[in-house]
C-alpha cells in the first residue's frame, strides 16, 4: 500500500478478511496462515435444494417435494401440489345432481367407491330421504366400500414395497388387487370411474353368480393375506426401514387434522364407521384398528389388519344380500329412480325393451317425464349438507350447496390425502433422503384427491 494517503481513505482496510455479500460469504486471500483463513468456514453451512418429482414414482403420482439437504440429512420439506388438477368441484356446478356422480368418482382413483358415497349421502340428506334408502342398496353400498378399501390398502402396501426394494410385496399386491377389480367389472361393469351409487340407492341390482364370486374372493384372501405379514411383520430390513420413521405422534396428528391410519398409529381408536355410522355400519361386526408406535411400520401394520376386518364386513353384507334376494335397490319415488329400477335389455346394453314399450307406446305422460328427468334432472330443495365418511385415508366428506335447482351450487369435498399431507414436512425433516420416501408411503396419498 502507498505510504502516502489522503484523509478520505484512511482507515480503510484494502485486504478485509472477509465480507457478507448476497451471494454468500467471501474470503481475501493475502497469504496469510491457511489456519487463519479456515477459521471462520466452520460456521458455513453447505445446503442442497433437490427437487424430488412430480414425475418420481416415489412419490405416489404427480407431487412435487421440495428437499432441503445438509449431506444426507433432510434439513426442509415442502409440497408442491396441483399438477393433477381437474376442475371436478366446479365442473359439477355446471351438471345435474346424478351426473355429479360421474365427475366425483374420478377423484381419488384408487377409492371411487368412497368419493360417490359421501356425495350421494349429502345430497340424500338434502333431499330427506336418508330413511328411505332401501336395505339392500346400503349393504351393496358397504359390500362395495369394503372390496375397495381391500384394494386401496392393498396399492399402498404394493407400492411402498415396491420403493424400498420389496419387489415381491409389490407383485403380489397388485395380484389380489386384479381379483377386487374383477368383482368390480363384474357388479358395476367397470373397473373403476364406476358412477354406480346414484342418489336414492345404486344403479342396479347384483347379476346371477355375483355372490358366489364374493364368497370366493373371500376365501381365496384368506389364505393370501398371511403371505404378506410372512414376507413384512419380521422382516428385519422391512421393520429396519419403516421402524420409527415418519414419527408423528397424537398431538401432531390433532394439530394437523390427520385422519385414517396415521391417526390410528398412534393408538386413538378413531374411525368414523364406529364413531359416526352411516350405511348401516353400527349393525356390523368388526374392530377398529389401532397401533402404538406412530411411525410407518405401525401405518402398515394397521393396514394389513384392516383388510382382516374388511373381509369379516364382506362376509356379513353377503349373507345379507343372499336374505335380500328381489328386494328394491333404489327409492320408490319415480321422480329420483330413474334409471336405477330399470331392466338391462336381452343383448346386454340399453333400457330393457318392456319399459321403452311402456314410454313410446302406452304412455304420454311417462315419455314426458323421462325425458325431462334425463335431461334436466330432479330437483334438490335449497340448503347445505356434509356428510363425512371412513375413507382407506381417512376422513372423506362432501359438502355441497343446492338453491333449488337440478344441479348443485356449490361442491367441496375435504379429502384425506390434501390434508393428510400437511404432515409431510413434520415427518420428513430431520431424517434421511430415504426416509422420505417411506413417509409419503405410508401417507398414502392420492394426488387425484389431493388437486381435485
Amino acid at each position: 500500500m502507498a505510504s502516502s494517503t489522503d484523509e478520505s481513505t484512511q482507515g480503510t482496510d484494502y485486504y478485509a478478511s472477509g465480507s457478507d455479500t448476497s451471494e454468500g460469504k467471501v474470503f481475501t486471500v493475502t497469504g496469510q496462515d491457511w489456519d487463519s483463513i479456515t477459521q471462520g468456514l466452520d460456521e458455513a453451512e453447505e445446503r442442497v435444494v433437490v427437487n424430488m418429482g412430480p414425475q418420481h414414482p416415489s412419490t405416489h403420482g404427480v407431487l412435487r417435494l421440495i428437499l432441503e439437504l445438509e449431506g444426507e440429512t433432510v434439513t426442509e420439506a415442502r409440497c408442491g401440489i396441483g399438477y393433477l388438477h381437474t376442475g371436478i368441484e366446479k365442473n359439477m356446478e355446471y351438471r345435474s345432481w346424478v351426473q355429479g356422480v360421474t365427475f366425483c368418482t374420478r377423484m381419488d382413483y384408487l377409492a371411487p367407491f368412497f368419493n360417490e358415497t359421501a356425495y350421494v349421502l349429502s345430497v340424500e340428506r338434502l333431499l330427506g330421504i336418508e330413511a328411505d334408502i332401501p336395505e339392500k342398496a346400503n349393504v351393496m353400498r358397504v359390500l362395495l366400500m369394503e372390496l375397495n378399501r381391500i384394494s386401496s390398502h392393498l396399492v399402498c402396501i404394493a407400492t411402498g414395497g415396491m420403493e424400498i426394494g420389496a419387489l415381491t410385496v409389490m407383485t403380489i399386491g397388485f395380484r389380489e388387487r386384479e381379483l377386487v377389480l374383477d368383482l368390480f367389472e363384474l357388479i358395476t361393469g367397470l373397473r373403476m370411474n364406476h358412477a354406480f351409487i346414484r342418489p336414492g340407492g345404486v344403479a342396479q341390482d347384483l347379476p346371477p353368480g355375483a355372490l358366489d364370486e364374493i364368497r370366493g374372493f373371500v376365501a381365496l384372501m384368506k389364505k393370501r393375506l398371511p403371505e404378506y405379514a410372512d414376507l413384512c411383520n419380521a422382516n428385519p430390513i422391512f421393520k429396519g426401514r419403516l421402524d420409527d420413521v415418519g414419527h408423528l405422534d397424537l398431538a401432531g396428528c390433532l394439530a394437523l387434522g390427520m385422519t385414517g391410519p396415521v391417526l390410528r398409529s398412534t393408538g386413538y381408536p378413531w374411525d368414523l364407521r364406529k364413531t359416526q355410522p352411516y350405511c348401516g355400519y353400527e349393525t356390523y361386526d368388526f374392530d377398529v384398528q389401532t397401533w402404538d408406535t406412530c411411525d410407518s411400520y405401525g401405518r402398515f401394520r394397521i393396514r394389513l389388519a384392516e383388510m382382516w376386518e374388511s373381509l369379516k364386513i364382506i362376509e356379513q353384507a353377503a349373507d345379507r344380500l343372499a336374505r335380500l334376494e328381489g328386494e328394491p335397490v333404489m327409492v320408490a319415488d319415480k321422480k329420483i329412480a330413474w334409471p336405477s329400477q330399470l331392466a338391462i335389455g336381452s343383448d346386454g346394453m340399453g333400457n330393457s325393451l318392456d319399459h321403452i314399450r311402456h314410454i313410446m307406446g302406452e304412455s304420454m305422460e311417462a315419455l314426458i317425464h323421462h325425458f325431462k328427468l334425463v335431461t334436466e334432472g330432479f330437483r334438490v330443495p335449497p340448503g347445505q349438507a356434509y356428510v363425512p365418511i371412513e375413507s382407506p385415508r381417512g376422513e372423506l366428506g362432501a359438502h355441497v350447496v343446492s338453491d333449488g335447482g337440478t344441479r348443485p351450487l356449490r361442491a367441496h369435498f375435504r379429502d384425506p390425502s390434501f390434508t393428510n399431507l400437511q404432515a409431510t414436512s413434520v415427518m420428513a425433516e430431520g431424517g434421511m433422503v430415504a426416509d422420505v420416501i417411506v413417509a409419503i408411503a405410508s401417507i398414502d396419498p392420492v394426488m387425484g384427491g389431493v388437486d381435485r
